[in-house]
């Protein structure tokens, strides 16, 4: 039973034992018909020479005797050549079946203790290739999402810790007797406060959004009324910083199949950014145009624009262009990285473009017409 049950747990003694029992039914087969064809073929054979050399009884006894003696033993030479040939062929084929999988356990081990940098070696074109590959871009993906699990609380803890210094400064300050217990001073707390909040919603949103876990109530809706409820809900920032904001959307596109709540709250993320970037003096346009099944919506700004080597970032989450920025002057940071979920959620793309520094920025997305 211990031997059994050692067997069923080693794949290279299970391919061995099902290469050897090919074997055996072969053997068996051609041994099983060896005897049952070898009369009929014998007393045939006995009958041609008997017609040329004459009747004999005793002469044909000795030829039975002989051929099935023969016949016993070039079964027994083949069987034995072909336990041998299959215990080669075996070995050599369980080895290179087993191995790969082998080295595939102890990497799996070895991911699972948070080694996440292990792959595999290639194992060529066939079946064990393609589970490697497919192994190696599970342990990349897996590494991937640990940096980013990591960069994560980095930055959490990093956009935590500006609100909490403030507001700390504050209460001290108010403990200590330098500043003054009135309302001016917690009305400072109490911004860091709102800051703090903002940052936790948007945490909260940011993580449902990449799991998927925000709920679209989709409708026809037309564009031009997405877009002119976000350029007027944004108006007034617009005005007091003395950026103009132009609405160039169509009246005659067709409708799209959008959650509106969604839909606007990526516009006002990126007229908000486009606002945020861009000096008092400057610009802001938004546009849209049909493209096949899909409406594609527009907004450009003249502000300071983004290097090349940012753009494939800019929609990563606490990820900023200008270090330089302390975040009390801008938003949280995964106000782009939401909208992206949010544009994909609808089954859209959206990306950012820009001519260099100094030269404005354009994002757009897409958005699938209703229907």
């Amino acid at each position: 039973m211990k031997l059994l049950r050692a067997l069923r747990a080693r794949l290279g003694a299970k391919l061995f034992l099902s290469h050897l029992v090919i074997v055996l039914v072969g053997v068996l087969v051609l041994a099983v018909t060896a005897v049952l064809q070898a009369p009929e073929a014998l007393a045939r054979h006995i009958a041609q020479m008997e017609a040329m050399v004459g009747s004999d009884p005793a002469l044909a006894t000795d030829l039975v005797e002989t051929f099935l003696r023969a016949v016993a033993e070039v079964l027994l030479v083949a069987a034995l050549a072909a336990l041998v040939a299959a215990l080669a062929v075996s070995t050599f084929v369980a080895r290179r079946i087993v191995g790969p999988i082998q080295a595939m356990t102890w990497a799996s081990r070895r991911i699972a203790d948070g080694d996440y940098h292990h792959r595999l070696q290639p194992l060529g074109e066939d079946e064990l290739g393609a589970l490697a590959e497919a192994f190696n871009r599970m342990a990349a993906r897996l590494e991937a999402t640990e940096q980013r699990r990591m960069q994560l609380i980095g930055d959490v803890a990093h956009e935590l810790r500006t609100p909490l210094a403030g507001l700390a400064a504050v209460l001290e300050g108010v403990v200590d007797g330098v500043l003054p217990a009135e309302t001016a001073t917690f009305a400072e707390a109490q911004r860091e406060v709102l800051r703090l909040q903002r940052l936790v919603r948007d945490l909260e949103e940011l993580s449902r959004a990449e799991a998927g876990q925000i709920p679209l109530e989709r409708r026809p809706t037309r564009v031009h009324e997405l877009v002119e409820a976000a350029v007027s809900r944004l108006a007034p920032q617009f005005a007091e910083k003395g950026v103009a904001v132009r609405d160039e959307t169509p009246r005659d596109l067709p409708a799209v199949d959008v959650d509106p709540g969604r839909v606007l709250q990526v516009l006002l993320n990126l007229l908000g950014n486009a606002l945020q970037y861009t000096p008092a003096g400057g610009e802001v346009r938004v546009t849209a145009e049909r493209q096949g099944e899909k409406v594609r919506l527009v907004v450009v700004d003249t502000g300071m624009g983004i290097p090349a080597e940012h753009l494939p970032h800019i929609f990563e989450r606490f990820y900023r262009v200008d270090k330089s920025r302390s975040r009390a002057g801008g938003g949280s940071g995964v106000g782009l990285t939401i909208a992206r979920h949010l544009v994909e959620a609808h089954g859209g793309r959206i990306a950012a473009e820009s001519a260099g520094p100094g030269r404005g920025s354009t994002f757009w997305f897409t958005l699938p017409l209703a229907h």
